[in-house]
């Protein structure tokens, strides 16, 4: 990673954070329990940049604008609104379940192969 790309990857974080301190507290407070959320799920496509917390602070915008208080715009279980939009994200539990089976499957073979 270059340090140019350091510094970009910065800017744009708060630039982002200015948005969500521009928010209602209400949403305020939702946002950074999506973000804590997130960061302990892990979907991979959070740490591409910020597009999927960069959507929600649009929708969360276009909801304080429209005078919709914060649980309006994302209901009452705010975990069932996250998971609802990483359900086709790839999480890094996922990643490592794949991994764990790679290699339970590739030391089973070996167990097997040295049986016949």
């Amino acid at each position: 990673m270059r340090i140019q790309d350091i510094i970009e990857g910065k800017k744009e974080w708060r630039a982002h954070m200015a948005r969500v301190k521009a928010l209602p507290q209400d949403y305020q407070i939702v946002y950074k329990e999506i973000q804590k959320y997130f960061f302990k799920v892990g979907p991979v496509q959070l740490t591409d940049g910020t597009d999927l917390l960069s959507g929600i602070i649009d929708l969360f915008e276009e909801g304080a604008a429209l005078g919709k208080g914060v649980l309006e715009v994302t209901g009452s279980d705010v975990a069932a609104f996250c998971d609802d939009l990483i359900k086709d994200s790839k999480t890094y539990a996922d990643i490592y379940q794949e991994s764990a089976d790679r290699e339970v499957s590739k030391a089973m073979k070996k167990v097997t192969d040295k049986t016949k």
